[in-house]
């Protein structure tokens, strides 16, 4: 496992993953507002995910940060006919709306997964930011299903992947370490059908099952390995579920 960590976790890794959408900004907010697009809308085919999620940040004028905090009523005309499979112009104009009321008044979206301030664990983090995001006025029901959370069962893999963007070190190229509030002992595996197959072949979890149980069950498994950084095996359960290489 070690190996193949060491094979897949580097920056050659990026051009072709969504990690690299945040890769194109320096400013860490810009980072994270950037992230949480490209984690998002992190299902489907890989490059259209990276076309899309670089087409909003076009419109976005490539300065997401300034857009958010700065736009006006008519700066959101141009995405009326901007759509990501299910997420579409409603979302969109909701997502700008929490970011532009978060933004006014933190300065980073670390804060938002923080429940009083402080980091518990990360079922409370996640049910924490999901009624955060959606504690604004009006917050359109079908958006919800874009922000998930672990009490609907959901393994919350697009938001888990992009906590371990933030949080995990980036001592090796990909991930960035701009939050210190939550450590990478407490980051859970961003469980998608990849990464099941692949653990499932190898023993680590039950092939049978694929929800927020099985999320927390693998990661126990993985902290038998590496108990203060155990979703570095992402990388290789990933890439040797996706370029369905022999093992």
């Amino acid at each position: 496992m070690d190996a193949w960590v060491d094979q897949f976790e580097s920056p050659g890794f990026i051009p072709q993953d969504p990690v690299s959408v945040p890769h194109a900004f320096q400013h860490p907010a810009e980072i994270e507002i950037s992230g949480l697009f490209a984690a998002v809308f992190s299902w489907g085919l890989r490059k259209t995910i990276l076309m899309k999620s670089n087409r909003l940040m076009d419109l976005m004028d490539r300065a997401p940060l300034d857009f958010i905090l700065h736009h006006h009523e008519s700066d959101l005309d141009k995405f009326k006919d901007f759509r990501h499979r299910t997420f579409q112009y409603e979302d969109l104009l909701y997502f700008i709306r929490f970011l532009n009321f978060h933004f006014q008044h933190f300065p980073s979206l670390e804060s938002a997964f923080l429940p009083g301030g402080k980091f518990t664990d990360m079922e409370t983090s996640l049910e924490y930011f999901h009624h955060y995001f959606f504690s604004l006025e009006e917050a359109p029901k079908r958006t919800r299903k874009h922000i998930p959370h672990p009490g609907s069962g959901s393994t919350c893999k697009r938001l888990l992947m992009y906590l371990r963007w933030m949080v995990r070190p980036a001592d090796r190229g990909v991930d960035f370490g701009l939050w210190r509030s939550i450590r990478p002992r407490d980051l859970l595996i961003p469980l998608d059908v990849h990464v099941h197959r692949v653990a499932a072949r190898l023993g680590l979890i039950d092939d049978k099952n694929k929800n927020w149980k099985t999320v927390l069950e693998l990661t126990g498994m993985l902290k038998e390995l590496e108990p203060d950084d155990p979703v570095k095996y992402d990388f290789a359960l990933f890439n040797l579920g996706q370029l369905k290489q022999p093992f």
